[in-house]
Parts: structure tokens; sequence; C-alpha cells
């Protein structure tokens, strides 16, 4: 019966069980059914991981699973009713608590920037940046990353001599990128210790400097900034704290100064994400939507500009997954096989939820009183 299920329901998305198409999944464990009936999400995600089941291309099965909006069907059937409890009481603990706080916040630096800068290394582009990539006029992801570092730098109106914060500045590859080309001095944040070591090796000799530090803390400080980035780290405040975040933003940003927010985004205001996301990947992460970042900036920022580039994250994270996979010998001492398999099911579902149009990848210029002779779009 459940297997019956199971493939009813994938038939919707046109994917079939041990069927002929790189879309396809076959089935290593007949078990796997009756597994995914009772925990959807994480049963899936594990069972991949325990070689359960495979897939030739798995970014085109999640493709189609999300464009047939199968997650959400699932939680309307009456067979699923154990999987919809368990997400229930997962989405009602979210609502109650603040799972980003200090304290929380450090989990994600250990559990995922710190597991090794061999990984990023191996998979990222030769900057070492992790987020998205710009990819109009781009043939290569050191191309892609560099047009989009210059985008950033462009739309932030640079010149030498201003400060500039990066709250979440990973390995300081757009520190670096900003301290070379404009000549500004950067002030680094980032909860992750393996990062800012490297970056302090990679940006030695520029004027950056890197601090250990959540960004509540700088509202501890006096000091104040031409201008501020952050570039892939709010999707890790979560929303009981969006609004702190921005109060906080805007105290260390001087009057006149620019802000700019680089942030995935969501089509759904929502308190969650993903149960085996927040497990084995992104621990007590969270995507904003459009309501609540709007909700967060007023009263805060004036909205100078914002730009949707998403589908170029579904080509970064395809990159991505290509070094990763083709370096795999320099990494498998370390890293087990089950590993291997989980990262790649995280690489190709992202990639899958951006080529759905599910998720959104946005950059949003902000300023505190508005421009005088406003803000002219790069």
């Amino acid at each position: 019966m459940a297997r019956q299920i199971i493939q009813d329901l994938l038939a919707k998305a046109a994917i079939s069980i041990n069927g002929p198409n790189p879309w396809d999944i076959s089935i290593k464990n007949d078990q796997l059914f009756k597994r995914v009936l009772v925990d959807t999400d994480m049963a899936l995600g594990e069972s991949y991981m325990d070689n359960w089941w495979d897939c030739v291309d798995l970014d085109q099965f999640f493709y189609r699973i999300f464009s047939a909006n199968l997650e959400h069907k699932i939680l309307l059937h009456p067979k699923f009713w154990r999987n919809t409890l368990i997400q229930s009481t997962y989405v009602i603990l979210r609502r109650f608590f603040n799972y980003q706080t200090k304290h929380k916040a450090k989990i994600v630096g250990e559990s995922h920037y710190d597991i090794g800068n061999d990984l990023y290394q191996s998979m990222l582009d030769k900057r070492l940046v992790y987020t998205s990539a710009y990819w109009e006029g781009a043939n290569s992801l050191d191309e892609a990353q560099e047009k989009k570092l210059e985008l950033t730098c462009q739309k932030l109106y640079l010149k030498p001599g201003m400060t500039l914060l990066d709250i979440g500045c990973g390995w300081g590859s757009f520190a670096k990128y900003a301290a070379e080309k404009y000549g500004v001095s950067v002030v680094g944040i980032t909860i992750s210790k393996e990062q800012m070591e490297l970056g302090q090796d990679l940006c030695r000799g520029l004027p950056i400097e890197f601090r250990l530090m959540d960004y509540r803390d700088l509202l501890k400080e006096n000091l104040q900034f031409d201008r501020i980035v952050s570039l892939g780290m709010f999707e890790h405040v979560g929303y009981k704290n969006y609004s702190l975040y921005m109060k906080t933003v805007a105290h260390c940003l001087k009057s006149n100064g620019l802000f700019l927010l680089h942030s995935i985004g969501t089509n759904r205001s929502t308190s969650v994400t993903s149960r085996w996301i927040n497990t084995y990947i992104f621990p007590n992460g969270q995507l904003p939507s459009i309501a609540q970042l709007g909700a967060a900036l007023e009263g805060v920022f004036v909205m100078e500009d914002w730009h949707n580039f998403g589908v170029d994250y579904d080509k970064t994270l395809m990159a991505w997954h290509r070094n990763f996979n083709s370096n795999w010998d320099k990494l498998k001492h370390k890293y087990s096989e089950r590993f291997r398999r989980m990262w790649n099911y995280y690489l190709l579902s992202s990639a899958a939820g951006f080529r759905a149009r599910h998720a959104q990848l946005w950059q949003l210029v902000l300023s505190k009183n508005g421009l005088a002779n406003g803000y002219r779009r790069v």
C-alpha cells in the first residue's frame, strides 16, 4: 500500500519508480516507502544518505517535485497524517521559541562553516565566495563570482578611503576584493573560527580586520561605517530577530551611508526551514519572505533598490556540485561516503528549488534617510 501511495504521488510529477529517465528513482530497499510515509522530509534525505535509493539526476528529480508542489500535497494527503503531525509540531515550536539566539547561532558556525576549509577550497571558486554568483556575461564560476563582487561594490558606490563593515564576512572574499579594487578599509565579522583564521592569511597586508563575534554585539560598539554589506548571512538570523538585526545595522551605519543586504528569500512567510536541512546542513536557519523583510525594514531604512537574480543560484550550485565531485578523491580520506551523498543531496535539492522559482536570491540596497538625489541603479 505504501509503495502505491508514493508511486501515485510521484506520477503527478512525471517521476517513475525504477523508470528509464534520469530523474526517475531506483529503489534499493523496499522499506523506503513505509519510512517516507511516516516522516517524508527527514526520511527521504536520510534514506538517500543510507543508499536506500538513488537517482541519476537528483536535481531534475527535485525540480519535478517542486514544480508539481508535491511537498504541499503530501501535507494534505490523509495517509501522511503522522508526517503532518510531526511537521505541525516542528512549526509550532519555532513559532513560540527563538532558535537563533546568540548561543544557538554558534551551532551553525561549528557544524557547517567549521567542518573543513579543504572542503570549501575544493568546491568554491578561487576567491572562496560562498554565495550566489552573477552569471551575466560569465563563462566560469571564477568569472561569475568576480562579477558578483564587482556588482556589489558598484551598488554600494564604494570610493577610496571609505570604511566598510562586512557582516558574515566568511573567508574575506568580498572584503579583499573591495580593499584591493576600491581602496576601502574593512571590518569583517564572522562566527566561524576556521573562516576567520584562513581569511586572515588570505587578506594579510590589507586594511582588513577580522572579528569573531555575533552581529548583536555590534550594539555595544560606537563605530559607524560609510557602507555595510551582508552577503549570505541573513538566512541565519531568524524571523524573531529580523527587527533587531536591522536596528543593529542602522546603529552602525552613518546617516548618509548605504547598506546592501544579499539574502536567499522565499515566496511564502514561514517560521521554519526543511527539517532535513535544519538537521544536517544549516541548523536553525530560516529564509525570509518579502513581507517579513518589509516589516523589519519599516521605520528603519528606506528601500533604494531590490534586485532578484535567483536563477543564478541554480547555476552556482551546479558548479559547486561539479567541483565537489571532481575533487572528491582529495577529500574522501577525511569525509565519509555518507557525507558525500548528504552533500550532493543538499547541493542538488537546493539547485532545484531555485530552478523551480521556489527560492529567490535578493540584493537590497538600503539607506537610513533616503538619498537626497535618489539612487541610480547599477
